[in-house]
């Protein structure tokens, strides 16, 4: 019989301290990211072939690709962010080429804010680990992510997203020089993730974009004064909101968010326009304490905070705009695999 592998990676929100994990800054000054992966996932189906093929699927993007089986495949534009996945593992672990199918789909559209693509390739490494008993730790595989799309495909970007999709739940992560990372657990209580969920609002604004762009103007702003204080502040929201989670304090939890959101815009100009300030101040004029965006910015995914008792005018009154409202919940766990 055929080999059959799955996997199921969870799409996280970034709360506090998104950016500080680009080694341009985190090389210099350390990084600190709070984070927590939700009940929205990558899907991914790895199928064993005996046809020396190689097919590549990603339905939700329609994107369709198919080789002949070897030891590299070459970029040709069409799901390059596979091959150099597959390149790598041939490379420093199977030594011989593979057959195989590999179908993808996302619960949200690419591009959303929710880390996807570090997201998808951790799920493909997890799958590929799995099939190949590849002696690969959280760590491990967390790292593998962050090099095959930070250094070998060259897409701009921090870490924080490979280690929550490896990892799961809420966690405070240290970045240092040298691609050295530190993920500390946090064990919020039940009751305190129930009240958040309660409060919150994710809102998708029908605006999709390329990260790596927003990240590559960012860098770019780094070395300017005003732009680096910013990064600090938002460095040490992490560090504040860790802390208003542990003691429930959703007060001061939504003042870190909102002083959060105005930080990323001193950073770069382009984190936000006119649309993600009208809904901001659409929701804040409907019961909404503060928010911001997921990940880089300029579009994808929303979230604010809110008294639950007006959280369903809220919803409606987002669900009127272009974009929508959609339903989530926090996990504990991260990747998970199993064959059938």
């Amino acid at each position: 019989m055929k080999k059959i592998i799955r996997s199921q990676t969870p799409l996280r929100l970034g709360l506090a301290g998104g950016g500080t994990d680009i080694n341009l800054y985190c090389d210099k000054y350390t990084g600190y990211v709070l984070n927590a992966t939700i009940s929205l996932y990558i899907h991914c189906t790895l199928i064993e072939r005996d046809d020396k093929k190689i097919i590549f699927d990603s339905p939700d993007t329609n994107a369709y690709a198919e080789y002949e089986s070897k030891e590299k495949l070459d970029n040709d534009g069409n799901l390059d962010i596979f091959k150099a996945i597959y390149n790598r593992l041939v490379k420093d672990f199977i030594k011989k080429p593979l057959s195989f199918s590999l179908h993808t789909y996302s619960d949200v559209p690419s591009g959303s804010g929710l880390g996807g693509s570090s997201t998808l390739v951790v799920g493909v490494i997890k799958a590929f680990a799995e099939w190949l008993n590849l002696p690969l730790g959280d760590y491990e595989v967390a790292k593998l992510a962050y090099e095959i799309e930070r250094e070998d495909m060259g897409i701009v970007g921090g870490a924080q997203d490979q280690y929550a999709a490896t990892f799961g739940g809420f966690n405070f992560m240290e970045f240092y020089d040298q691609k050295k990372v530190i993920v500390n657990p946090l064990r919020i209580r039940n009751w305190i993730v129930s009240e958040l969920e309660a409060r919150m609002v994710l809102y998708f604004t029908n605006i999709t974009r390329e990260a790596k762009d927003i990240e590559e103007h960012k860098k770019g702003k780094l070395g300017n004064e005003k732009s680096l204080k910013a990064m600090h502040s938002i460095k040490q929201d992490a560090i504040d909101m860790k802390e208003a989670l542990f003691k429930a304090d959703f007060e001061t939890l939504g003042s870190i968010l909102g002083k959060s959101w105005k930080s990323k815009k001193i950073i770069s100009e382009i984190v936000s326009n006119d649309e993600l300030e009208r809904i901001y101040n659409l929701a804040t004029q409907n019961g909404a304490y503060s928010g911001k965006t997921s990940g880089a910015g300029a579009g994808g995914f929303m979230f604010f905070l809110v008294d639950p008792i007006k959280k369903y005018k809220l919803i409606e009154v987002l669900n009127k705009e272009q974009g929508y409202v959609q339903d989530f919940s926090f996990t504990k766990e991260g990747v998970k695999t199993w064959r059938i």
